[in-house]
């Protein structure tokens, strides 16, 4: 949406408002009844703008995309079923305790599916879930290849020990920067926020599982991803459901400071 568009439409509707002297990056929501909203110097009517909302993986005001299409949801269900059966294997449920079943999926769905639905994301315009959705992708592709023979990573490491606290800096790694994405979503929604605070918690745990040896740790790390896969299957619900295709409308709880939800007070 250009900016000499939603200007010619203020000037259309009479208005009157005076420009505030904003930084880059500030965002601000004007007008007598707080209909306006300047993101960056450009100035839109509110219902303009998308709100920030995890079945697009939108963590903040944005204009709504040129490209009619929202890869984000085939991202969360591959990462959500990705997680759910890795997370089964690390919680040890039925007893199994060897993950290697979960490599297909990490690296045909939540890796190169995911992988895919972040480079789709990238051509609407979404930074957020482009970074999301390419770097978890690739954590999968590469989480699955420990586990192939051929790339001989497990091979490489002569003592259990060693492979474990090797595998707890990788997780350890993501953990940080899960952490900095959560960050991101504090302004969203609920459900968005708990998505990606949920999997940090994974992620924590399993690097101070792997790191420690205690394998409560990491069983505890499994539930947690649980808990994560699905919270991502409810925002990806959300992001594909709509009156035509479901009885079930998902209204998203907003975080507090979500200014499209939440008026300034005067």
């Amino acid at each position: 949406m250009e900016n000499r568009d939603s200007e010619d439409h203020l000037e259309s509707k009479g208005s009157s408002i005076e420009e505030p002297d904003i930084k880059r990056g500030k965002i601000e929501i004007t007008g007598d009844g707080g209909e306006f909203v300047i993101i960056d110097n450009h100035k839109y009517y509110r219902h303009e703008l998308m709100a920030a909302f995890g079945g697009t993986l939108n963590p903040g005001p944005a204009p709504y995309p040129s490209i009619n299409i929202n890869p984000a949801p085939v991202g969360l269900v591959a990462f959500a079923l990705s997680t759910f059966v890795l997370s089964l294997f690390n919680a040890q449920a039925m007893g199994i305790k060897v993950p290697n079943v979960a490599v297909s999926l990490a690296c045909f769905y939540g890796g190169a599916v995911q992988f895919l639905s972040g480079c789709g994301e990238f051509f609407t315009g979404n930074t957020f879930a482009c970074t999301a959705l390419t770097s978890y992708g690739a954590f999968w592709l590469s989480y699955g290849v420990i586990f192939v023979d051929s790339f001989g990573i497990m091979k490489s490491y002569k003592e259990t020990d060693e492979l474990n606290n090797a595998v707890g800096f990788f997780l350890l790694g993501w953990a940080l920067f899960t952490f900095m994405m959560f960050l991101l979503t504090l302004k969203a929604t609920v459900a968005f926020c708990t998505l990606f605070g949920t999997l940090f918690m994974m992620f924590l745990l399993l690097a101070a599982g792997n790191l420690s040896g205690h394998v409560g740790v990491v069983r505890a790390g499994g539930v947690f991803g649980v808990i994560t896969a699905v919270t991502g299957w409810w925002n990806a619900f959300a992001g594909v459901a709509t009156p035509y295709n479901s009885y079930i409308k998902l209204s998203p709880i907003p975080m507090p400071g979500n200014i499209l939800f939440h008026k300034k007070s005067s």
